[in-house]
């Protein structure tokens, strides 16, 4: 197992190594400001809020003997045309906090002016405006009026010192935003033992290398003008589609620092690495995995089983691995956390906890191996990043195993919900690389797959909803068991569902103890079992507030008595339902009375819906879905005695076309107003060209959850 080692000290920025307050007001303001007077905008813009004059990003790698410097820069020239503009640059606010990953403060000097029609300037002192709230520091900024310009920047600086690799953090932003810019540039700087994967997409402008007199030093960089403003709208992936950069510098310093780099390095610092082949793939990663790990707790839990194909043992050992390997120590590191006591010497070993994508592949291909099944290794990286020929950072790859067996599976890294063939959404029906695994269990070659999805039939949330209304009318009792299938049930199981809602059924199914059980005095037991007892408590009652508030916002009702249990958890296959049950009392916002009748607002029990602006109506931006899905919603209403139902015309709705649809069908029946409905989403990606088609669905769903009938005395 190779660890990658980081010995970092901060160290305050020197006044040889930085500039000051004044220097940094000139290296923006300065006599080479060019674009100091210009204070006007092109008549096509006149109707914008406001018009971005001057864009310019600036970064700065460097070493100082065994210190490095890094630098971030940038400013902003905005005209103001409406009060929207005026109000969004009313107020800034910054951090000066120290930054765990690099172990370093990071010192920011913020600069600010006004600019008038009539010329004047007024820089604000920005110290004295500071004000800190909630550990941020924040700056209003005064008489900011329409016609104004805001001319605005952030300097930072942090110094460290590193005695290992070092990658800094990527870059990856548009060039565009939500205001159209005039005129735009960025600038970059490094010196050997740098190392840059850089490179603009969607037509992005050309990155240009600024000649320098130093040896060993480089600078680069893009300029662009008249960039359109994007709305980035909902289901929208903005690198993939708008003008765009991304990069990423990495320190080094010689070359044993660079072989173990996380990231596709280029030959050498002067070469600006602006591709990662398919072979740069392979050389990565050839070497990164390989079966390792001692399989004795597998073998133990095989001896005596029979499977009926190795599609099904290899899915039984994944499970088991993700209790013996995960789950199992949960409850270990909460015990810890709230330091109740240390439990992790009651398991008499060195516990072995898979965190890493690493980590648990190497040692699920020694499990492979030993039972002669074949695999492949996946690279592969989100959709939001754009294909896999464009990947340009290491960190955006994600990892998955691929076992051969009768039906192919696909595993993702453990945690304590994930399933096979149910990985990350984003990866879905993408293209990848498999790197080939030989028969001596190496790397042996790699070619481009596309990988499998779950279709809108696999991705179900089922949901009744079963509605009684209180006698005088005022309140009423409900109970909605909520069935949830595939990626739908990823979102509730990260939000319903904590630890204690799961982990005895691992330790039933695999006859694990929980960690207290393994304290050998009575005493000591008692104490600590009493003591976890009373965290989960305190967790649970935490969780009761949060769970009665999420129903409320869901249908905008006020609801009393709420209360939520979990029964079935859905961990162990896609299509085995993740089942939640909640009781509660509505108290309001659900009827009103009309005479001697009542009005329900019964269209809000199918949950809120997605309401379509008008100003979304037009779309030139492609839709990007988190992945398709449906939804299947039955309320079943008690018509209380001595009333009638009217208003269920309304209520029988069909909208549907290639792109999804909402269906919906109300009757009376055995004295029930009963309303079932269904409204899907077919595909993860539209063209924009079917944006009309989805709003049909959507509008029709909403205007559903808007609709109301009347109960009326007979």
């Amino acid at each position: 197992m190779k660890f990658k080692l980081f010995l970092l000290t901060f160290i305050w920025v020197s006044l040889s190594q930085a500039q000051t307050k004044d220097e940094i007001k000139d290296f923006f303001w300065g006599k080479n400001d060019e674009y100091k007077t210009l204070n006007t905008v092109p008549d096509k813009y006149k109707n914008e809020s406001a018009i971005v004059i001057y864009k310019y990003e600036d970064y700065d790698f460097h070493k100082f003997g065994k210190n490095v410097t890094y630098r971030s820069a940038f400013r902003k020239r905005v005209k103001l045309n409406d009060q929207a503009a005026v109000t969004s640059f009313s107020e800034f606010s910054y951090s000066e906090k120290s930054n765990p990953r690099y172990g370093a403060v990071v010192k920011t000097v913020i600069g600010i002016k006004v600019i008038k029609p009539n010329g004047t300037e007024n820089i604000i002192n920005t110290e004295k405006e500071a004000v800190t709230v909630d550990k941020e520091k924040k700056i209003a900024v005064p008489n900011l009026e329409i016609g104004d310009i805001i001319d605005f920047y952030n300097y930072s600086t942090e110094t460290f010192s590193s005695t290992y690799e070092f990658g800094f953090d990527a870059v990856e932003r548009t060039l565009g935003e939500s205001y159209p810019i005039l005129n735009y540039k960025l600038t970059f700087q490094t010196e050997n033992d740098f190392f840059v994967n850089f490179n603009t997409y969607n037509n992005g402008p050309e990155l240009k290398q600024i000649p320098l007199d130093k040896s060993g030093e480089r600078k680069y960089e893009i300029v662009a003008t008249d960039i359109p403003k994007n709305d980035f709208p909902r289901w929208f992936l903005p690198l993939v589609e708008l003008p765009c950069y991304k990069f990423q510098v990495y320190f080094a310093r010689s070359g044993k620092f660079e072989q173990r780099a996380a990231a596709f390095l280029p030959e050498k610092e002067s070469i600006i690495k602006r591709t990662v082949s398919k072979e740069d793939i392979f050389n990565y990663y050839d070497s990164k995995f390989f079966p390792a790990g001692n399989l004795n707790d597998v073998e133990d839990f095989l001896k005596g089983k029979k499977f009926n194909s190795n599609e099904e043992k290899v899915k039984a050992v994944y499970f088991f691995m993700r209790h013996q390997y995960y789950t199992r120590y949960i409850e270990a590191f909460v015990i810890n956390d709230a330091k109740i006591m240390n439990p992790f010497m009651l398991y008499g070993y060195d516990t072995i906890f898979f965190s890493k994508e690493e980590q648990f592949i190497n040692y699920f291909m020694q499990f492979l191996k030993k039972q002669k099944i074949e695999f492949d290794i996946i690279v592969a990286t989100g959709r939001e990043n754009g294909p896999i020929s464009d990947v340009l950072i290491q960190e955006n790859i994600r990892i998955l195993l691929k076992v051969n067996t009768e039906s192919p599976i696909y595993f993702g890294i453990l945690d304590p919900f994930s399933i096979p063939n149910q990985f990350d959404s984003t990866l879905e029906n993408t293209k990848a690389y498999a790197l080939k695994v030989s028969k001596s269990k190496k790397v042996s070659d790699i070619e481009e797959i596309t990988l499998p999805g779950l279709t809108y039939k696999d991705n179900v949330t089922k949901v009744t909803t079963n509605l009684s209304i209180g006698s005088d009318f005022s309140t009423a009792n409900a109970t909605k068991t909520s069935s949830l299938y595939g990626h739908n049930k990823e979102f509730e199981h990260n939000n319903k569902i904590l630890f204690y809602d799961y982990i005895n059924e691992d330790y039933e199914k695999y006859g694990t103890s929980p960690v207290l059980d393994l304290v050998r005095k009575q005493k000591d037991k008692d104490k600590y079992k009493k003591e976890y007892a009373a965290l989960i408590e305190k967790f649970k009652q935490n969780q009761v507030e949060k769970f009665k508030k999420e129903i409320e916002d869901e249908y905008d009702i006020k609801v009393d008595k709420h209360d939520l249990k979990v029964d079935k958890t859905g961990r162990f296959a896609i299509n085995e339902p993740l089942v939640i049950t909640e009781n509660f009392t509505i108290t309001s916002n659900f009827i009103k009375k009309a005479g001697n009748n009542y009005i329900l607002d019964i269209g809000k029990f199918i949950s809120s819906q997605v309401d379509i602006e008008e100003k979304e109506y037009e779309r030139t931006n492609n839709i990007y879905m988190i992945f398709p899905r449906s939804f299947e919603y039955t309320i079943n209403l008690d018509i209380p005695e001595g009333y009638t139902v009217s208003g269920l015309e309304k209520l029988n709705v069909k909208v549907e076309n290639e792109t999804g649809s909402f269906i919906s069908k109300a009757e009376i029946k055995d004295n029930k107003l009963v309303i079932v409905s269904t409204k899907n989403y077919i595909n993860s990606y539209e063209p924009n060209a079917n944006w009309k088609k989805m709003i049909a669905f959507l509008d029709a769903a909403y205007q559903f959850s808007q609709e109301k009938v009347l109960i009326k005395k007979n």
